[in-house]
């Protein structure tokens, strides 16, 4: 019995040691082998391949101060937990990562938490006022500041929101959308902060397209990553391109703007503009052209029930069917549309509305698994042509990126459009189409619209360093000028968030896809990639959580505590059947 009790006990001590070498092996070898493990079904901890290298390029330390601390709901607190479990997942690709979580309102004095909400405002960071309610049915009022300043070196500090907070958009679904979109506004701030030089962005002008009103929106949420100017060509030779002269005093050109936005132009570009636009893509310029091959608008039915949508002729159709796409002469109406106010009378003199579906306002949907366009919501559209791929640029990959829906009608034009349609019940047999494409994404080498067409001295020209075909590079053509527009207040006159439809409450995702566009023209598929992962929020049932919050108390507090206990008794039972004497 000695000797048993002497072999187990030395058993015991080298299992024991054994178990300590394996240890310490295990962690030497993770000293020189870095891996993580992500057990989550969708990856949700799993970093993309840009944002590790963007965090390996890192030389000095990026400093996030997030506003997210404090007695928060459960939905806000969720929010900082991901946020800082997503701030660690950086830290460990890059030393160069901190962050510190700051509650704004620790003070306790009121005039110093002022002072404080006045920087964060001023500092670019946006508040919520939320209504909370406590368990004994009161209630009370909660400012939360979910954002964070980030600061690289001696830079100033930028603001991001963490809250993707759109009009009309219920919490849950801002804060699931919030904690899909954290990767993505985490190291794209990281992108902003440590960019040297923002790139620049030319809005293009002189052949009618939106002013800036009407482009108020986009403009200022854009030129947060960008440098965008409004831009004439009027023929100039310069206004696209610049020339550099090396040692041996040959003149290169190189584009001016890193890409060029053409919204709705309603009057015909001249040649010359055509060629220098030509040019500028030929020598790498990236473009995204909003334009409609036929002329209709709301405003033609403000004082009158109907109007015609007319062709316009705008001296591009032989230019972009050479990139690769034709647009189509005509207007595409879907079951699957937005709604439209309409006066039906008056009471109490205020004026009753109504809202019917107008099919000539589309909602677009995703019309391939681009990243561009991945698990995008709606978009509207506003009197839409459809698109077709050609078959004239050889080489050319044409990616359809939105669509109109299964349930869609084609009216070749001139088309007749009329109010009279909202009074009748619509003939699902004429809106038979399969969706149609309206959206087209063009990469590749493109062929100029002017081989063999330009007279030789240009052709010699040094100046305009003539080329026949492009180096690789990618334009966006969408069949529709007004999903760029934000809308103007009818009250205030001022510019309203684009995609948000003031008469209905909605917003749509025109702002999204527009952002996504030019990101894509400039910086590539990379941060696209990431803003376009689903990842599921799996948010707590409030109802439920307090109907049965007293039963989950006491399983959590009891049944460890029986499980313990039960295991106790049954270890007991078995040492003490094993090591009893017979």
């Amino acid at each position: 019995m000695e000797n048993k009790r002497k072999n187990l006990k030395k058993n015991q001590i080298v299992a024991f040691l054994v178990t300590v070498a394996i240890v310490v092996l295990i962690n030497v070898i993770g000293s020189y082998v870095f891996t993580r493990f992500d057990l989550t079904s969708e990856k949700r901890y799993t970093l993309s391949p840009t944002t590790k290298e963007i965090l390996s390029g890192l030389d000095d330390y990026v400093y996030f101060k997030v506003y997210l601390e404090g007695d928060f709901p459960a939905g806000f607190k969720k929010l900082r937990r991901e946020t800082k479990e997503m701030l660690d997942e950086f830290r460990a690709y890059s030393k160069f990562i901190d962050y510190e979580f700051i509650n704004p309102s620790e003070s306790g004095n009121e005039a110093e938490i002022k002072e404080t909400y006045n920087q964060l405002y001023r500092a670019g960071l946006n508040p919520t006022d939320l209504n909370v309610q406590n368990s004994d049915g009161s209630s009370k009022q909660m400012v939360i500041w979910p954002g964070a300043l980030v600061s690289y070196r001696n830079n100033t500090e930028i603001a991001i929101d963490l809250l993707e907070n759109q009009i009309g958009q219920k919490s849950e679904e801002a804060l699931n959308a919030s904690m899909q979109n954290l990767e993505f506004r985490l190291i794209d701030a990281v992108k902003k902060v440590t960019r040297l030089e923002k790139p620049f962005v030319a809005i293009i002008e002189g052949h009618g397209e939106w002013g800036e009103q009407e482009m108020y929106d986009i403009t200022q949420t854009l030129s947060q990553k960008y440098n965008v100017e409004r831009k004439a060509i009027d023929g100039k030779i310069d206004a696209l391109m610049h020339r550099t002269q090396d040692t041996t005093r040959d003149v290169k050109v190189f584009p001016s703007y890193d890409a060029i936005i053409i919204a709705k132009p309603m009057q015909p570009f001249d040649e010359k503009d055509k060629f220098l636009i030509d040019q500028y893509i030929m020598h790498g310029g990236k473009v995204l052209w909003l334009v409609e091959p036929v002329f209709a608008t709301m405003d033609s039915l403000q004082n009158q029930e109907s109007t015609i949508g007319i062709e316009q002729d705008l001296n591009l159709d032989d230019m972009l069917f050479k990139y690769g796409v034709r647009l189509n002469r005509d207007l595409l109406l879907d079951l699957t549309c937005a709604s439209l106010p309409i006066r039906t009378g008056q009471v109490g003199g205020q004026a009753q509305l109504e809202y019917f579906r107008w099919y000539y306002f589309p909602l677009l949907q995703a019309a391939s698994d681009h990243p561009m366009v991945r698990n995008m919501n709606a978009i509207k559209a506003d009197f839409v042509s459809s698109m077709d791929a050609t078959t004239s640029a050889n080489g050319i990959e044409q990616i359809p990126l939105l669509k109109t829906s299964s349930y869609t009608k084609v009216s070749g034009a001139p088309v007749f459009i009329s109010l009279a349609m909202l009074r009748q019940a619509p003939d699902q047999r004429m809106f038979n189409s399969k969706g149609k494409n309206v959206a087209y994404l063009l990469k590749g080498s493109f062929p100029s619209l002017y081989a063999n067409r330009v007279p030789q001295e240009i052709v010699d020209d040094q100046a305009t360093d003539f080329m026949e075909e492009s180096v690789p590079t990618a334009m966006i053509v969408v069949a529709d000028g007004d999903l760029i527009r934000n809308q103007i207040d009818i009250r205030t006159r001022k510019p309203l968030p684009l995609g948000f439809d003031q008469y209905t409450g909605i917003t749509y995702t025109n702002k999204e896809f527009i952002e996504n566009a030019i990101s894509y023209l400039v910086d590539g598929e990379g941060l696209i990639d990431i803003r376009s992962r689903e990842l599921k929020v799996r948010l707590l049932d409030a109802t439920k959580v307090n109907r049965e919050r007293v039963k989950w108390q006491v399983i959590n507090t009891l049944v460890p505590i029986a499980i313990i206990i039960l295991l106790g008794v049954v270890m007991a039972f078995v040492r003490k059947k094993k090591y009893s004497k017979k």
